[in-house]
């Protein structure tokens, strides 16, 4: 309720008012480590939130109630027993998240670690906040439309996995270890992992020194310069999410770093996501329709990432598109206006099939961080203005552009293959050979057009087979029995006339 207040400009609603910016926080904090995730968006969104509210909800990133000291001395000696390889160890962490907390530290040789060390018992807490949310989940489907129940199983599903992957250092020093090859000539800084000294429930890594990236105070002492920042931020992961299709789904200020010589240092890889060449490719369809205001390819490109489904209304939606691409390409209005206006075309829409597949949901979400860390320094700043046209920019890279030699070259070399490939089609065409291939959302919506129209069908029949049946029952019943059937024979016509 606080959040919908907030979020919609509103002092209260009915009786209720929102908690303060220190409630809201605690009652987030009191709900745990999943929770804290889902919030952690929220907390980059300087359009929506006030100063003060903004203040207490970046502690989620980095600012939690450390572990306590009975808990500590647990995991520190699974971790490294009497701790022998230290020379010291800073027992007061430096960052203190939902899923574990930062130490520094100094190795016998005297190199300066951080020291990432589990939260005790944070496995059995997720996995009980997944049986919750998927209890309120079981309890409240029934409700909800089945775009709807769709798209929230998939972000519980999705979400359910990766984070019982979060809690595994194993799994992140993998994620690590991978993300800093793949990535070595990005101009991104990674942290050096010690293996010899990482296990399940601690990571020793080098000591990143850097302010968080939604520090003005630093940015602006140190002459830091916030466009290029976000430029390099946008262009790397336009490489992470079109082109390596190996992403990484966290970045919120607490994981992203910038040194004093305006070096981005990226932190925290327990949230790292492969993305299918399909999801690209409609990713990539999806900036060009957007860049060229074709709405309708945008629609269909939306189509095929999933976010929207097969028999959706193209035109109405690519009416709705206009609409939001205008409001925010608005260089005149505010961030206020921008949502208020948003939120008043969204609300036309509640009926239109809109659904939220597994593989867009951290893509989302990241985008979702971006734009939110770009408010922090650039007013009205948004998707449609300010971070498309840098995305247009990467669409040739992604495509693997090429040269017009090359392209000869590349066209004459596959000409014999199109040959072959086109004589094949014909003689499957004359031999009657020809098949249709359905997409999984075409299947889906067949098979729920192919429910819709039995279940009256069934209904009916049911009922009037209930009719007969009561009448042999009891023959006084015939009154119960004629009501049956005329139901029965009512649900079978409209059936028929659907």
């Amino acid at each position: 309720m606080t959040l919908y207040l907030i979020i919609k400009k509103r002092e209260k609603f009915l009786f209720f008012k929102p908690l303060s910016p220190c409630g809201l926080k605690k009652s987030i904090v009191s709900l745990g480590a999943s929770f804290i995730k889902l919030a952690q968006v929220l907390a980059t969104r300087s359009d929506f939130f006030s100063e003060d509210y903004l203040k207490e909800l970046k502690e989620l990133h980095d600012k939690l109630p450390p572990m306590k000291e009975s808990d500590f001395q647990k995991v520190f000696h699974d971790a490294f027993g009497e701790g022998d390889i230290f020379e010291s160890f800073d027992k007061a962490p430096i960052a203190s998240a939902s899923i574990g907390q930062v130490h520094k530290a100094y190795l016998k040789n005297g190199t300066k670690t951080a020291v990432k060390l589990r939260r005790y018992g944070i496995q059995k807490q997720v996995k009980a906040d997944i049986k919750i949310i998927s209890f309120f989940n079981a309890l409240f489907r029934p409700l909800f439309s089945t775009y709807t129940k769709n798209s929230i199983d998939a972000v519980i599903s999705e979400f359910s996995k990766m984070i019982e992957k979060e809690v595994s250092f194993v799994s992140e020093l993998h994620n690590l270890k991978s993300f800093s090859q793949v990535y070595q000539d990005c101009g991104i800084r990674f942290p050096v992992p010690y293996e010899d000294h990482c296990s399940d429930c601690a990571i020793v890594m080098s000591f990143e020194e850097g302010f968080r990236f939604d520090d003005k105070e630093n940015l602006l002492k140190y002459n830091i310069d916030f466009r290029p920042l976000i430029r390099k931020l946008i262009n790397f992961y336009t490489d992470q999410m079109l082109i390596e299709g190996y992403f990484h789904a966290d970045p919120h200020p607490g994981n992203l770093l910038v040194s004093k010589e305006g070096e981005l240092i990226l932190l925290d890889f327990g949230m790292v996501k492969r993305v299918s060449n399909d999801t690209r490719v409609a990713i990539i369809e999806l900036i060009k329709a957007a860049h060229e205001q074709n709405y309708e390819l945008y629609i269909s490109a939306n189509k095929r990432l999933g976010t929207v489904a097969y028999e959706a209304p193209t035109a109405e939606l690519a009416e709705f598109t206009s609409k939001m691409f205008a409001i925010f390409s608005d260089e005149n209005l505010s961030s206020e206006s921008m949502q208020k206006l948003a939120f008043d075309i969204l609300s036309t829409t509640k009926d239109l099939p809109f659904k939220l597949p597994s593989e867009a949901i951290y893509i989302l979400r990241t985008s979702a961080i971006i734009e939110g860390l770009g408010t922090t320094y650039i007013e009205n700043f948004n998707g449609i203005k300010d971070i498309l046209p840098i995305l247009q920019e990467n669409i040739p890279k992604a495509l693997g552009s090429k040269n017009f030699t090359e392209l000869i070259v590349d066209t004459a070399k596959d000409t014999p293959f199109f040959i072959q490939n086109v004589q094949k089609s014909v003689q499957k065409i004359s031999k009657g050979e020809v098949g249709v291939i359905f997409s999984n959302d075409q299947i889906k919506w067949i098979a729920k057009e192919i429910k819709e129209y039995f279940r009256p069908l069934i209904q009916g029949f049911f009922l009037i087979l209930a009719s007969f049946f009561t009448l042999l029952y009891d023959g006084d019943l015939r009154s119960v029995a004629l009501i049956l059937f005329l139901i029965g024979t009512l649900r079978v016509y409209k059936g028929l006339t659907l």
